[in-house]
């Protein structure tokens, strides 16, 4: 008889840091469907996490409800970070909190340039980076700054996201499929970013189908199966398991 693989034991791997950002039984449903299903996990400051799965796992409402969004019509369960209770802010609250979330669409507002995409962000505080130091972490940027935003390159406006995210004083980076149509050379770019904002003591949860490169990049990996935690543990442990790969990320 073939035993199906029990991979909820990694589940524990987190507790053995003190948490960062902690996500307690959180559940989120459309209607009478439920999306996300009594999940709890661990995330520590300053690493990077891969948030993967298949479609319809439950990873993009995941990053919603920790970043407060209203996409699912309840959701239930605890959401802290450095201490604060998330899970009773509203949207602006949380960004305020330091959670900056970059969707997948990006959301460049239509008819502002690169600089008052950014500018705009840092009307009220916190504030983050200043531009003098984004455009020097993003240099294409600062070619660009007088250009509309919503004209750029697809790698362009990814890359104006997260400058926009971190001209916020965020303490979390939420990031949902930031590889999704770049080429393999922009990719890079965005992997030596993501690494240099790391270097900075900025903790990033990445949800991204490209898994393998998400896991090269990653510290940790979480693995969503139908709305529930099937893998909690490193990056690496993923990378060397080949029937948990084919199992969840058909890889």
């Amino acid at each position: 008889m073939n035993v199906k693989p029990d991979f909820s034991k990694h589940r524990n791997h987190a507790e053995t840091a003190p948490a960062f950002l902690s996500v307690w039984g959180m559940k989120a449903y459309y209607g009478e469907s439920y999306i996300v299903q009594d999940i709890s996990f661990n995330v520590h400051e300053g690493e990077i996490l891969a948030l993967l799965g298949r479609n319809g796992a439950g990873k993009t409402t995941t990053l919603r409800a920790i970043a407060r969004m209203d996409t699912p019509q309840v959701n239930h369960g605890e959401i802290w970070l450095d201490h604060q209770p998330l899970h009773n802010m509203k949207s602006h609250e949380a960004s305020a909190a330091g959670i900056g979330l970059v969707p997948e669409d990006r959301c460049i507002i239509p008819g502002l340039t690169v600089e008052e995409n950014l500018q705009l962000a840092q009307i009220a505080p916190p504030i983050g980076w200043s531009l003098d130091r984004l455009y020097e972490l993003f240099p294409r940027l600062k070619e660009r700054r007088r250009q509309e935003g919503v004209t750029l390159s697809g790698g362009e406006q990814q890359m104006l996201a997260v400058a926009r995210a971190l001209a916020r004083d965020i303490k979390v980076l939420l990031l949902d499929e930031p590889y999704e149509g770049l080429a393999p050379v922009i990719v890079d770019e965005i992997e030596k970013t993501l690494r240099i904002i790391k270097e900075q003591g900025i903790t990033t949860i990445l949800v991204e189908q490209n898994a393998v490169r998400a896991l090269e990049l990653a510290d940790r990996c979480i693995i969503l199966d139908t709305g529930g935690i099937a893998f909690d543990g490193t990056a690496s442990e993923v990378l060397e398991n080949e029937s948990l790969r084919a199992e969840y990320l058909a890889i």
